[in-house]
């Protein structure tokens, strides 16, 4: 098994009305800190976008996570919206019910947009 640095990638992107987090690897017990401070880190604006399509592993660290990122953005404000997730990823999501909750885009077409259209659904 690889160091944690090796395991996952984090990359912070912000533009005018959307911050977006592109992560690539594996969300585990692990390597969530990192995830977790790239979205605290991100800058408030009305849509923060979570790229999981590099993502091949999301645990129950990593759901909590999101839906704990999910009740800080709507605390200032936006609105959390994941996008892309690789199938296996996605199974996670529906299992949980977090795509009940959390706005889930795939493949650049919104499954499920609220709030003002989500700035064009990120």
């Amino acid at each position: 098994m690889g160091q944690r640095g090796d395991r996952l990638h984090v990359q912070l992107d912000v533009r005018d009305e959307v911050a977006e987090v592109r992560v690539v690897g594996e969300i585990d017990v692990a390597s969530v800190g990192e995830l977790r401070a790239a979205l605290w880190a991100a800058p408030a604006r009305p849509v923060l976008r979570v790229d999981l399509s590099g993502v091949r592993l999301l645990s129950a660290a990593g759901v909590r996570t999101l839906l704990a990122a999910r009740l800080r953005v709507r605390a200032r404000g936006g609105e959390l919206v994941l996008a892309d997730p690789d199938p296996v990823v996605a199974r996670v999501l529906r299992v949980t019910g977090v795509h009940r909750v959390v706005p889930v885009l795939v493949g650049g077409a919104p499954v499920a947009c609220r709030r003002s259209d989500l700035v064009a659904c990120a």
